[in-house]
């Protein structure tokens, strides 16, 4: 009966971390309407040095954001076409402490 009452204590727990991770490894700072801090992810992109709207880092998996780079009518979450000047918002590149995390792909852009 002891052994019983152990094995389910470490049975909940088990279950409860897994439940936690779960939710911190899912949190995004991308809502799911495709908006950060206001900014629709979707549009003119103009990268910068320093003083960005968005710092950004590329990744190979588990995005934030799956970016597709086209040429005209950036108007999907996720579609970014990239200029020099008229942009919607700016970003910059950094390795670490990025506030949102991208993956560049050739089809189906969007909040990953």
């Amino acid at each position: 009966m002891k052994f019983r009452n152990i094995l389910a204590g470490m049975l909940c727990a088990v279950m409860l971390l897994t439940v936690t991770m779960t939710q911190a490894f899912a949190a995004s700072p991308i809502n799911q309407d495709g908006y950060y801090k206001g900014i629709r992810l979707a549009g003119k992109i103009k990268v910068v040095d320093y003083n960005a709207d968005i710092k950004v880092k590329i990744v190979s998996s588990f995005p934030d954001l799956r970016v597709k780079a086209v040429e005209h009518f950036p108007d999907d979450i996720g579609e970014w076409q990239f200029v020099d000047y008229g942009e919607d918002f700016t970003i910059q590149y950094v390795d670490s402490f990025p506030d949102i995390k991208i993956q560049f792909v050739e089809h189906w852009p969007g909040v990953a």
